[in-house]
């Protein structure tokens, strides 16, 4: 075995990942097995400040344990240790050393009289075989023990299991909303998987926390990152913090209310008690104005003439309601809820929507109308003709006819030359020239 073999992982305190070898051991593992990664800003402390002699190890998922460091080992974060067990040891990775141990264990509330287990050693390349042994069972053990939960009907689901680092005993998280005899199902698991079982229940805030996942706001969820500790959440958090009661939006992975609603909560409840109650009325000369909503960031409530209408809605800060209370209480009404002299802002957007990128209907494709235009050849003859009667075209420098009669056989032809140029007018033709009347000379132009 090379130098570069004995060559222990080293956990990256920026990224969280485990540093050392090429070789892909277990140990090198870059996918972190655990969650509630803390960080050690106390790590590089000069002149020993930070030494303890307590470590903290963490194992599947979310679980940790705080172990006592009695050999004085050479410890660092990523190391893969062996620890006391009941029975037999377990193989976990230290994840923080130093004088923040401390506080994180003051911060899971360890009892004084716990019982602190010590460290053996670390872990050897046989301790690290057995443990990837087991940790492959763990999949398979799940999906058989549920199996087995249903066949004997009990209304509890198992949602995890972990086995010891030696593979001598084995955990499994259940969930189940009542309490729940499983006597008979550790026998049968017990049998079939020949190992010690250990039963936890845990509730649905636990078991996201161990699975994990992504949270509507984009990061990891809160339960598998820093949270330990679970209070109930109620929906008077929601109703302080004006947010809409819809199930599906104030609900979080797990099924129940978002812990976040908790976070900021305080900070409404201090600012609601500065503002005026929403059951007081407002009196004016000439309208009784109705509580319609309030802005608490900016300290501003609006006013409804109508006590569940939207109608005539004013908007005033919270000392000006202040002020008309105290004159209602005097028996004095003000003219109209806004101070005198006031003129409300316009409102001018930072961009304008030239180009109609706001529309909510800007991808919808117009239906054009069909316009069905008539042709000039699909038109009657004559139709553009009116019904007046117009006098035949005569050609550019053609000098008007006179009319003169000279006769029966005159007159007949005058007759048949303009029924024949009539109907050529009809028909949209041009006539070449005017008839010649019989008896008339041709002009000089002709």
């Amino acid at each position: 075995m090379t130098e570069e073999d004995n060559k222990e992982p080293r956990l990256n305190k920026t990224s969280g990942e485990t540093q050392g070898c090429q070789g892909g051991c277990c140990r090198c593992d870059t996918t972190p097995r655990g969650k509630l990664h803390c960080y050690d800003w106390m790590g590089d402390i000069p002149g020993g400040m930070a030494n303890f002699d307590m470590v903290e190890v963490q194992f599947k998922n979310t679980r940790k344990g705080y172990y006592k460091n009695s050999s004085n080992l050479p410890l660092e974060q990523g190391d893969m240790v062996a620890v006391e067990a009941s029975p037999g040891h377990d193989i976990g990775q230290v994840t923080l050393t130093g004088r923040l141990v401390a506080l994180q264990m003051k911060k899971a509330n360890l009892r004084k009289d716990t019982e602190i287990k010590r460290v053996f050693r670390k872990a050897k390349p046989s301790d690290l075989e057995k443990y990837e042994e087991a940790k492959a069972k763990e999949n398979d053990t799940m999906i058989r023990s549920r199996k087995i939960a249903e066949s004997l009907k009990l209304n509890m689901k198992i949602g995890d299991v972990e086995y010891q680092g030696d593979g001598n005993k084995a955990i499994f998280y259940y969930i189940a909303d009542e309490r729940v005899d499983f006597r008979q199902l550790i026998k049968v698991l017990a049998e079939t998987f020949k190992v010690r079982i250990e039963m936890k229940q845990i509730g649905a805030r636990q078991e996201a926390g161990r699975i994990g996942g992504i949270g509507p706001c984009g990061r990891p969820l809160c339960c598998s990152q820093w949270m330990t500790n679970f209070v109930s959440v109620g929906t008077a958090a929601a109703r302080y913090q004006d947010i809409s009661l819809n199930p599906q939006k104030l609900a979080g992975q797990c099924a129940k209310l978002k812990c976040c609603l908790n976070f900021e909560v305080d900070a409404y409840v201090e600012s609601v008690k500065r503002l005026p109650t929403k059951d007081i009325r407002l009196e004016t000369a000439d309208a009784t104005y109705f509580h319609f909503k309030t802005d608490i960031f900016k300290k501003e409530i609006t006013y409804s003439t109508d006590k569940s209408v939207a109608a005539n809605l004013v908007t005033i800060d919270a000392e000006r309601a202040f002020e008309i209370i105290a004159m209602n209480k005097r028996g004095e009404k003000p003219l109209k809820l806004e101070r005198d002299g006031t003129v409300k802002p316009v409102e001018k957007s930072e961009f304008g929507d030239i180009v109609g990128q706001d529309s909510l209907t800007r991808f919808d494709k117009a239906k054009k109308k069909k316009r069905r235009n008539k042709k000039p050849s699909d038109a009657p003859r004559g139709e553009n003709q009116t019904n007046s009667p117009k006098k035949p075209q005569q050609e550019k420098g053609s000098t008007p006819e006179k009319k003169k009669p000279t006769g029966d056989n005159s007159q007949k032809n005058n007759n048949g030359g303009n029924q024949r140029r009539s109907n050529r007018n009809r028909q949209g033709e041009r006539p070449n020239r005017p008839p010649k009347p019989s008896g008339q000379k041709p002009s000089n132009n002709e």
